[in-house]
Parts: C-alpha cells; structure tokens; sequence
C-alpha cells in the first residue's frame, strides 16, 4: 500500500502541468528552451529527492518502532518459553522421582508377591504332603483343603471335595457336627480317640481357626493303628515272657503237691482193692469218686507237664518239623486236659483228619504250636458244648494242605458259632468295649494264639463262623 502512495504523489504534480509544460519549454520561434528544461526538471528531482527522504525517514522510524515491537514481543516470547521450559522441567523432575517411587514400589511388590506365592506354595506343599488327613472347613462346615493323605484314604479327589458338605462327601467319617461346633466354642484343640472295630485306631484332632472374621475349623485324623498294634505287640510280648516265666513257677509249685496228691489216690485205690468187705456195690461207689480224681489229677499233671514244655522252649530257635505230627500230638494232649465246664470231654469229640500227603516240613515253635492247636481244639469243645447233642454229632474236621506257597491248617467244627461282634475283638489282647470284654469268657479269647501265629511265625489267623453251623480256624504258615 505505501508503494502505491509513493509513486502517486510523485505522479500526481506531474500530470496536471504537463500539457502547459510543453508550451512553456518552447520558445517564441518554436524551439525548446532547454535552460527552462533543465530547471524545471531540476526541481521536480528535488522534489521528489524530499518527498523520497521523507517517505524513507517516516518509513524507517516506522520500521525501528515494528522493530521494538517485534523486540518486546520475542523478548515476552522467550521469557514465556523460558517460565513454560522450567515448569516442564519441574514436572519432569516430578515425574521421574514418581516414577522412580513408583518403580520401586512396583518392584517390591513383586518381590512380595512372589514370597507370598513362594509361601502358599511351600505350606501348600507342606499341608499336601502330610502323613496325616486334613480336612479344613469353613463356618458353615464346607469343605476348603482336602490334602494328598485325605485323597488316598477316601478315595475322593480335591477338586471333587472342595466347596462341598464334609458329611456328605464323606459318609463315614465319625466326628459330629457338634464335635466340630463344640471345639469352636471352646476355641481350643479338641482331640477324639477313635477305634474301628477294635482294628484300626485314629486320633482326631480339631483345631479352631482364630484371629478370623469367618471362623472355620481343620481337622487332622492321624491313623495310629500301627503305633497302637506295636504297643499291644510289645504287651503282648511281656505277657508272653512273664506267662513263661509264671508257667514255669507254678508248674513247679504245683507239680510236687500234686504229685504226692496222686500217688496217695493210687495207694488208697490199692488198698481199697485188697479189701473184701468193700468189693460190693457200696465199695464201687466209694471208688467211683476217687478214680475221677485220679483221672482229673492226670488231667492236671498233662497240663503242668504242657506248662513246663512251654516254659522250657521259650527263646529258643525254630526247628524244621511236620506240622501233622504236631496236630497229632495236640489231639492226644487235648484228649487228656480238655474237659467243657458243662462236662463234655475233648475225646468224646469225634474227629476227623484229612492231612494231605507229601507236606513239607516248615520251621516252627513247636511247644508254642501245640498251645496254639490247643487253645483252638478248647474253644471248638466249649462251643461244642454250647449246642443240644440232638441237634447234631459232636464234630471237629482237621485239614492240613499245601496252597499257594503256605501251609494251610483247617480247624472246622460244628458247634456253637461266634457272633459278628465277637469276631471283631477276638483275636484282640485289649478290648475297646468294655461291656462286651468284661462279659466274654477268657476260654474263648484266642490273642495269645493269634500273637504266636502272627508275631513268632510271621502267618496269619483267621476265623469264618456262622452261629447256626458252627466255626472254622485258618492258620496259614510260611513255607520258609
């Protein structure tokens, strides 16, 4: 725009004189007058030189003016920039200190996390592998841990338990829901000594969980059978010895007394013989009595000799040895010192052998044999005894045979058979009913028997009865 204002008022002086000018620059005869020209000509250059100075001073004090301005504006700009560089650099401190806060943070919550997972999973691991059955439960009695041992005893697997009832995933587990609630409200460790029919043994042990908002319980079940059946083994063990020890002292006691007792009956029988007088009816029924006391000190004199056989081969080593022999000499033992408290007689059983033939000789006790055999052949007499002799003959079948690497002895008879019951605590040498082990005749508990079969010979026994057909005795024995 300035542009064009110069050139206008350089221009503008210009055009209205310039028809005149052409007249005034000639002469009267029609010639230029170049002297006019040139001062003519010469004024306009220096009017427009003034009019060009004036225009470049107002032009450049105009432009020294933008000029400042401009200045002002960069210097603001700057400050500006400067003020808005320090802030940004303020915030990036700020942010890298954050930054590096929270790094750190960051870092250790990682390493937190992974000591908390270490942790879970080390007492995990623990909880999983113990010898011992966990159950954990919440308040409302819902399964939430359910360890490895757990799994093997019952047969359900964790992810089959977890979140459900205890009693109805598992049945047969014998703590109560008031047991459990009865140990939370005592808020202590509760502990339950349970037994299964006399054979396996369990501690149970509730433990309330503290210091929780949602109180639950953990159950530890500890199969102690083993400690227990090692602890009556060594009971067992010391009864055996002090049996022995006493089997031999009374034997002893009892044997010279007895002796004398015997030896006067005879002399007296002798006497009795000689005299005439006393040969009639009267005379036998004085002599009836004294041979039955004969007969039953006979009886006596076959059982401290059995006591003082035992009592001898006690801590010995085992012999090689037939084991029918051996039923054969318990049958004529049994013959002579089995008597039933109702009076039947031992040889008044018939019995029946079926001893198979070619049997190996196998290593065994055998005073400790023949106590076995015996106390088998009285319990089968006593049952025997049990029954009406109308019902049926008095029977015991004795079977000896080979199988499956063992020799099995079969000792079957037809009397009175033995309860369920009886059978769970028979072989028993402590009884956890004590009704039942105060009210059970001692005739009848065969622990000493199944101890020797078990224990000194490494077999086992074993026993099927039926109430109204009578009972039958498995002794398997190692070939070896």
């Amino acid at each position: 725009m300035k542009k064009y204002l110069y050139y206008l008022c350089i221009l503008t002086p210009i055009f209205p004189v310039n028809a005149g000018m052409i007249t005034f620059l000639n002469n009267e005869d029609g010639h230029t007058n170049w002297q006019h020209l040139a001062n003519w000509s010469g004024g306009v250059f220096i009017i427009l030189l003034s009019t060009t100075a004036i225009m470049l001073f107002f032009s450049r004090r105009q432009a020294h003016q933008s000029n400042r301005a401009l200045e002002e504006i960069r210097n603001q700009l700057e400050q500006r920039v400067l003020e808005r560089t320090a802030t940004l650099d303020q915030y990036n401190q700020l942010l890298k200190d954050s930054n590096r806060l929270l790094e750190g943070e960051i870092t250790q919550h990682k390493t937190t996390t992974e000591r908390l997972r270490s942790s879970e999973s080390y007492i995990a691991g623990i909880l999983s592998s113990m010898p011992l059955m966990l159950i954990s439960l919440d308040q409302h009695g819902k399964i939430t841990r359910w360890n490895q041992k757990t799994e093997s005893i019952t047969g359900i697997s964790s992810a089959q338990a977890l979140g459900k009832d205890l009693w109805q995933t598992y049945p047969a587990i014998t703590i109560t829901p008031a047991q459990i609630s009865y140990a939370q409200t005592q808020s202590q460790a509760t502990t339950i000594k349970h037994s299964q029919r006399g054979q396996y043994h369990f501690d149970i042990t509730i433990y309330p969980l503290r210091d929780q908002k949602a109180t639950g319980v953990v159950v530890l079940i500890d199969d102690v059978t083993e400690t227990i059946l090692a602890a009556n083994m060594l009971i067992q063990r010391d009864k055996m010895s002090s049996m022995g020890e006493l089997a031999s002292t009374m034997a002893h006691d009892i044997n010279f007394p007895l002796q004398c007792i015997l030896k006067n009956l005879n002399q007296g029988l002798s006497n009795i013989e000689k005299l005439d007088f006393l040969k009639n009816k009267d005379g036998e029924r004085l002599k009836l009595p004294l041979l039955d006391a004969s007969q039953r000190g006979q009886q006596v004199l076959a059982i401290i000799d059995n006591l003082v056989d035992f009592s001898v081969s006690r801590g010995g080593k085992k012999q090689l040895g037939a084991i029918p022999s051996v039923v054969s000499d318990t049958l004529e033992l049994a013959c002579k010192v089995i008597t039933s408290p109702s009076g039947l007689k031992f040889c008044d059983i018939k019995v029946e052998i079926d001893f198979e033939e070619n049997l190996p000789q196998i290593p065994f006790f055998s005073s400790e044999m023949k106590q076995v055999l015996l106390s088998l052949f009285r319990h089968a007499c006593y049952a025997i005894s049990e029954v009406t002799p109308e019902k049926s003959e008095p029977l015991i079948k004795i079977k000896v045979m080979e199988c499956y690497e063992a020799l099995w002895v079969k000792i079957q008879h037809n009397g009175l058979g033995v309860s369920k019951e009886e059978q769970q605590f028979i072989f028993e040498p402590f009884f956890t009913n004590q009704s039942v082990s105060c009210t059970y005749d001692s005739a009848k508990r065969l622990s000493f028997s199944y101890f020797i079969i078990t224990e000194q010979h490494k077999g086992q026994l074993a026993i099927t009865s039926d109430l109204d057909v009578g009972t039958t005795f498995h002794i398997q024995l190692p070939l070896s």
